[in-house]
């Protein structure tokens, strides 16, 4: 293939070109630059800087010509219609067989940002001004990439959830244009949709367009893990998405793998959802090479990593994928139907419905840490309205005993003060009246005094309360309950002071003594003791177990026949080609 289109005079051969394809896909670090520098020690060549760029210009020509074969090959195949590529990228998620039991989640996917793949904004020398957004100096090339992972149908989405002030834009991404990248992948980490994070960080309006999309594609029954899920939820239920949401039964999951919260959701089976930070682990290696290069390469770049990805390492081994779930689940059915009987013996146990109980009280439990008790929350409020009424009380006092008396000088009728004193009287008898009746505690009482101390404890109580959302989130943030102003120290009996030496060596909620200071003593509760956690968490594993193998029997079958399926009509299609165009039905052949 030659350099230039006008008086070529350097070619190169098309084996060189896909060799370093394939190698800088296999191995992303791989740039051009280093590569020419390779050829050219073999060659005994001195380098010089023009025989990349010559390279590069081959190199975009010799992708131009694979893409312009993939879609003549994708019409002929009758592939090219909207959206046909999102449709059919993972079969055992999407090739649906006729009498198929129905499941949970239709399809079930994880989405994510990344700000590795950062691409840094070129912008004009000659501008004066460092205020604003100057004008990028991109060569106006003509080139402009376009793929089915990529954007189209979620750019109207982005306009409209785009509310980012440009202050904030200059200030924390001024540098770049292209942020990173958001993604949606499916549980068997085939790549569904690719965003581009533009001059953001990851911002809603990405999952927004990402769920947008999919809902549009696929329809009912969709769960989504995202690693904020809780608070996304909510943005999803407010957004003019949310309504689509509710009636397609699109179901937000909570990403917490620190402690599974995945295993208590039913119908998601063994999946963590967790395939994004999986696939993101193999695409920063492209980072170093893609940080100065122009939007076309960026996205060329990107577009090719995961297509290869999805072709020759998801799809590849899909079969044993499927193969090594189904047997981690086979390994924990027969490891729960040993110890999960030994575990319910020591805990006195004989049904095992007593789990779900569990599960709900805690559940319950933990929601009400979000509040303080009632009947705390009123004694407080009580002591704190008899308190304001003492000191009314005092008020009251001092002005009755500054009563202005009427001088005898000043020409007032006895009538007028003997009105006037009737007056002050029965006000008075009213305010006793209804000290006596509204006060059933004073100041000397013992119940007074101990709401009195729950009142002066209760920041503490705020702190440990929180403390304990900490702990339920993520047992390795409790340092902050060393922060200064905590109140441990002002207390009556002093509190134990909570030690990070100590917190390293604690698995169970049960090991924190600190926690017995709480509102609700949570060492008491039957579900929170090592072996009760030890045998819940066994349980609703091996329901999770049973719930992969059934995901996993479909899941098989649906390969199983889509492989058939996919080879018979491949062979179809090339010997009906065949006769018009030889060299096509050669292209499908290889496809």
């Amino acid at each position: 293939m030659p350099c230039s289109p006008i008086s070529p005079t350097v070619g190169i051969t098309t084996e060189a070109l896909d060799l370093y394809r394939v190698a800088h896909l296999r191995s992303p670090h791989l740039s051009i630059q280093a590569f020419v520098k390779t050829v050219c020690d073999l060659h005994g060549v001195e380098f010089h800087r023009h025989l990349s760029r010559q390279f590069s210009i081959v190199f975009d020509s010799y992708l131009q010509i694979r893409r312009s074969v993939a879609a003549i090959i994708a019409e002929s195949l009758q592939r090219n219609s909207p959206d046909w590529q999102l449709k059919h990228t993972c079969p055992t998620c999407t090739y649906e067989l006729t009498d198929e039991e129905a499941l949970t989640f239709r399809l079930l996917y994880s989405m994510d940002g990344n700000d590795s793949l950062k691409r840094v904004l070129r912008r004009s020398l000659d501008h004066d001004t460092d205020d604003s957004l100057v004008p990028s100096s991109e060569v106006p090339t003509g080139q402009q990439f376009t793929s089915d992972r990529c954007r189209e149908s979620c750019l109207s989405w982005l306009v409209v959830l785009w509310v980012e002030s440009l202050s904030r834009i200059l200030k924390v991404w001024g540098i770049y244009n292209e942020t990173g990248i958001f993604m949606a992948v499916c549980c068997h980490r085939f790549v569904l949709l690719v965003a581009d994070m533009v001059q953001s960080g990851e911002l809603a309006k990405y999952p927004l367009a990402v769920i947008a999309k999919l809902l549009d594609v696929f329809r009912k029954q969709l769960g989504s893990g995202y690693d904020i899920g809780c608070q996304f939820k909510t943005t999803l239920k407010n957004s003019s998405l949310g309504p689509l949401a509710r009636s397609l039964q699109h179901t937000c999951l909570v990403l917490v793998p620190a402690f599974s919260l995945t295993m208590y959701i039913k119908g998601l089976g063994l999946e963590d959802l967790e395939t994004c930070e999986r696939t993101f682990s193999k695409s920063n290696s492209l980072a170093s090479a893609l940080c100065y290069v122009s939007v076309f390469h960026w996205q060329q770049a990107i577009d090719c990593y995961f297509e290869h990805n999805n072709d020759f390492e998801v799809y590849a081994n899909l079969s044993n994928f499927l193969y090594c779930n189904y047997k981690q689940a086979l390994d924990i059915l027969n490891d729960g139907n040993t110890t999960l009987p030994k575990l319910m013996q020591d805990l006195r146990l004989t049904d095992k419905s007593i789990f779900e109980c569990w599960l709900e009280e805690e559940k319950t439990y933990l929601q009400g840490l979000t509040r303080e008790p009632e009947d705390e929350t009123l004694q407080m409020e009580y002591w704190q309205k008899l308190v304001n009424f003492t000191a009314s009380k005092e008020a009251l006092k001092a002005a009755m005993e500054a009563f202005q008396v009427y001088s005898h000088h000043e020409a007032v009728s006895y009538d007028v003060h003997m009105r006037d004193t009737r007056k002050a009287e029965t006000a008075r008898c009213h305010a006793v009246e209804d000290h006596k009746r509204n006060s059933k505690l004073t100041p000397e009482d013992s119940d007074w005094q101990r709401v009195g101390r729950l009142v002066a404890h209760r920041k503490y109580q705020h702190a440990l309360d929180h403390l304990k959302g900490l702990i339920v989130a993520c047992i390795f943030e409790l340092m902050r309950m060393n922060q200064a102003a905590t109140g441990e120290f002002a207390m009556h009996p002093p509190r134990k002071t909570l030690k990070w030496d100590e917190v390293v060596e604690y698995v169970f909620l049960a090991d924190f003594d600190l926690l017995c200071d709480m509102h609700a003593d949570v060492s008491q509760w039957p579900w929170a003791s090592p072996v009760a956690c030890r045998a819940m968490d066994l349980y609703f594993k091996m329901c999770r177990a049973r719930e992969e193998i059934q995901h996993l029997n479909m899941e098989v079958w649906r390969l199983v026949t889509y492989i058939r399926d996919e080879d018979k009509y491949l062979r179809a299609c090339e010997d009906q080609l065949k006769a018009v165009s030889p060299t096509l039905a050669h292209q499908v052949a290889i496809h």
